[in-house]
């Protein structure tokens, strides 16, 4: 198997550079139309950060959804993904779209810390339970937080997460490692196996995940996708694999910003249920 050759997105998508910068104008735009809270901090480092949607009406009863962007746990900003709030705010979600630290200053494990106590400081300010959503790593990062006992978080429910849309998402990292990916997460082997979901203990009982993934992606993008709800769906959990027809690893993000596209369907129906 070339780990490479399936796990180097921008390799395998030589028109990433017009997509990105599509995405870019879409979110400058989505930033100044938008209703929003910005630059919220849920911590003290610079990155630690998160932007805050809203739709027009009273947006404390409206149901709530979190986009966490991808990167390989190494590149991204929040501002660059603001696009992907405008159908769901029109749809009447609110929607936080978080910043992270970043490898190589940070691990891999800090990423997962940083989001959980990103969710913990949205609760606080919302008081509802997020449907949370992300793609590449930021899929990774969700379902992290599907898996992740809230009981041991401080001031929020033990059902704070109970359903995960990932999009595109990575969840044993293993394969990662004789990658140019691993340059900046410096994972060895046991750090992987400690940092993947498909490896932990299954959510509990009675949550939610779906597990997308674009038709045009690499055989271990499909496989990512397809392991994790196989092993998720032996438990009480509902997991299921949608594919997305034609689909690259980043073009499939722009169903998000489809009008009535299936995944802004589905997102909504999870956020109006958390």
């Amino acid at each position: 198997m070339d780990y490479e050759s399936e796990y180097n997105n921008r390799q395998r998508v030589p028109e990433f550079a017009e997509i990105a910068k599509r995405w870019s104008e879409a979110s400058a735009r989505a930033r100044s139309e938008l209703a929003a809270d910005l630059d919220i901090p849920y911590g003290s480092h610079p990155r630690q950060r998160f932007d805050l949607y809203h739709p027009t009406g009273n947006p404390g009863v409206a149901p709530l959804a979190v986009y966490v962007h991808g990167g390989y746990w190494q590149r991204g900003e929040r501002a660059e993904y603001a696009f992907v709030a405008r159908e769901l705010v029109q749809r009447g979600v609110r929607v936080a779209i978080p910043s992270y630290r970043l490898c190589p200053d940070a691990r891999v494990a800090d990423t997962v810390t940083d989001i959980r106590a990103f969710l913990a400081t949205l609760w606080a300010r919302t008081g509802r339970r997020p449907v949370v959503a992300g793609h590449s790593a930021g899929g990774h990062l969700a379902a992290a937080m599907l898996a992740t006992d809230w009981t041991s978080v401080d001031g929020v429910p033990r059902d704070l997460v109970s359903a995960a849309y990932s999009i595109s998402g990575v969840f044993q990292l293993e394969p990662l490692i004789p990658t140019s990916i691993n340059d900046a997460l410096k994972l060895d082997a046991a750090e992987a196996r400690r940092e993947s979901p498909l490896l932990w203990a299954p959510p509990a009982a009675g949550r939610t995940l779906v597990a997308s993934v674009g038709g045009a992606e690499s055989q271990e993008f499909l496989r990512q996708s397809l392991d994790i709800v196989a092993a998720w769906s032996k438990t009480d959990v509902t997991a299921e694999c949608v594919v997305v027809p034609g689909a690259n690893h980043f073009t499939v993000l722009d169903e998000l910003a489809r009008p009535m596209s299936a995944m802004v369907d589905r997102i909504v129906q999870l956020a109006r249920r958390s």
